[in-house]
């Protein structure tokens, strides 16, 4: 029996390892093509639509007016474009702070949110903007992003010219890499995610996610789809699987940049990734069990994604980690022996082929010093993640049996400069 279930976490864990690698060379591959378009799509960019930008803001003094600086900064018609700062229930000088920018820039407004979407968290204040902006494309931003100056620009180019897609995705870069071990950590991470998994999978099979920051939804989409869902956590995610079900495609353009800060304690990370995690976990069971009633069948490949990486994966390390421990006390005649510790050398040879490649797309991040840190990442970062995936599903498990509200975590915010890059 220990045989058996070793070999299934063996074949989990490589089927994502292997899959991951495809990604990988689909990644580089829109790397290498996607700004071909640019100068034929920029002709294109003549009669522009007019544009609502949501930055949903719940305390955050610390951030907001760095965030502000870079949104009057951005370069698109300021006659067509509306910042709306979305003071959701702050307690501390967030309203202020957004006020003295509208009193100095025309086009930045400061609404607050109003019950029932007061205080409940992201998706209800997104929905209180959306009732009052006559945007004919919604942007959306957090409170600690400064996007660059065309990144506006380009997410709206992207969905000019392509009318099969009803949301455009830019990408993110961490703000504060070089702060912590954990931002390091982070920052590792976020590029890999893009280029691996956005980049991959759209280039391999026309898919992308939804992030929670830097992306561009036609507004008639969004009022079709009834606004976000005020009990999903991961409200990206969730309004991802409604986009494709309505026949839409989601399109990944990288050109289109924002420079966001990351969790630089481990407390702040424990909590913001475990609502990430309870999130996405939250949005696999609710459309799985729709799975039959979805008009369009193609999204089973995203939701498939999310269920291997929260559940089966993660299962299948959980099992090869505990089986491991326990032969070390007791003895559990494992055939495979020898065979197991070298495909778990190369396991890890293949993670650190697989970043290293990914890190060498973004400048100066091919260096020796990051190196060093995907080395410690594997044994660390990596291990903390299967512990709180653990946690986040128990905790989830919990919501549903005892039918708890869910509470939304509001990250906390480091005050700073920016560090790397240009606006």
């Amino acid at each position: 029996m220990a045989d058996i279930l070793f070999y299934i976490s063996l074949i989990l864990i490589w089927g994502m390892l292997l899959y991951h690698m495809f990604l990988m060379q689909g990644g580089y591959r829109q790397f290498k093509t996607f700004e071909k378009v640019i100068p034929q799509w920029e002709r294109n960019m003549t009669n522009l639509p007019s544009v609502s930008v949501f930055i949903p803001a719940h305390n955050e003094e610390v951030v907001i007016g760095q965030t502000l600086q870079a949104m009057s900064r951005l370069y698109y018609p300021k006659d067509k474009l509306e910042i709306i700062v979305i003071n959701d229930n702050s307690s501390d000088r967030t309203g202020e702070i957004a006020n003295e920018f509208a009193e100095n820039y025309s086009f930045i407004r400061v609404i607050e949110t109003k019950p029932p979407n007061k205080g409940i968290g992201k998706s209800s204040a997104l929905n209180e903007a959306l009732g009052q902006s006559n945007g004919e494309i919604i942007v959306v931003y957090d409170a600690d992003n400064t996007p660059e100056r065309k990144s506006v620009w380009y997410l709206v180019m992207g969905l000019l010219n392509d009318s099969k897609s009803a949301v455009v995705v830019g990408k993110f870069r961490v703000i504060n890499a070089a702060r912590t071990w954990l931002t390091r950590f982070i920052n590792i991470e976020t590029i890999c995610f893009q280029w691996m998994a956005q980049g991959g999978r759209w280039k391999w099979f026309k898919v992308a996610t939804i992030p929670g920051t830097n992306f561009a939804i036609r507004r008639n989409i969004i009022e079709l789809l009834g606004g976000w869902d005020v009990k999903a956590l991961a409200e990206d995610t969730e309004l991802t699987i409604r986009v494709y079900n309505l026949g839409y495609n989601i399109r990944f353009f990288p050109a289109a940049i924002t420079w966001e800060q990351e969790p630089e304690t481990l407390k702040v990370w424990w909590r913001q990734r475990t609502r990430w995690a309870r999130g996405n976990q939250y949005v696999v069971l609710k459309f799985l069990g729709q799975f039959f009633k979805l008009k369009r069948k193609r999204i089973i490949f995203d939701l498939f994604y999310f269920f291997f990486t929260y559940f089966l994966f993660f299962s299948g390390v959980i099992v090869s980690n505990a089986l491991f421990v326990t032969n070390m006390f007791y003895e559990l005649d494992l055939s495979i022996g020898n065979v197991a510790l070298a495909l778990w050398i190369l396991a890890f040879l293949l993670f650190l082929a697989e970043v290293m490649i990914t890190l060498s797309i973004e400048k100066a991040e091919m260096n020796r010093k990051n190196f060093f840190y995907v080395l410690l990442m594997y044994f660390t970062y990596s291990q903390m993640w299967i512990v709180l995936v653990i946690y986040a599903l128990f905790l989830e498990v919990k919501r549903v049996l005892f039918r708890q509200d869910v509470k939304w975590y509001k990250t906390e915010r480091f005050g700073q400069k920016k560090q790397g890059g240009s606006l």
